[in-house]
């Protein structure tokens, strides 16, 4: 199974009744991941995120530490608005404060927000 097909299936729990996902990406908060060059304790710090678009909001999920393709909790960490704009994002670990929070955006799905925020135009 794809990783985004796999985001997505561990994020139907927390969808309403009716929406469907649209797009899913990664992201992480804390320092920068750069500084993994300098120490591996930087994984003390860091938090990760499973970002959901659906067709009617946006969910921003708390994952574990160990298995970060994994939602923990009961509840959504922020539901937003589906018109919330996550980018543009650019290099290699891109930054977005839409969510409430700084968070960072692994290359590989900079093409996951490009397309939600293109979608919100439609």
């Amino acid at each position: 199974m794809a990783l985004r097909d796999k985001l997505a299936a561990r994020a139907q729990p927390y969808l309403a009744p009716g929406e469907t996902v649209q797009h899913v990406l990664q992201a992480q908060t804390g320092p920068t991941p750069y500084f993994f060059l300098l120490t591996m304790l930087i994984i003390f710090w860091i938090d990760y995120r499973i970002v959901v678009v659906t067709d009617q909001s946006i969910l921003v999920l708390r994952a574990g530490k160990l298995v970060p393709t994994k939602p923990k909790g009961d509840a959504p960490l922020a539901r937003l608005p589906r018109e919330t704009v996550l980018g543009p994002v650019s290099g290699l670990w891109g930054t977005t404060e839409a969510t409430g929070e700084k968070l960072r955006v692994h290359k590989r799905f900079h093409k996951d927000i490009a397309a939600a925020d293109a979608a919100i135009g439609r």
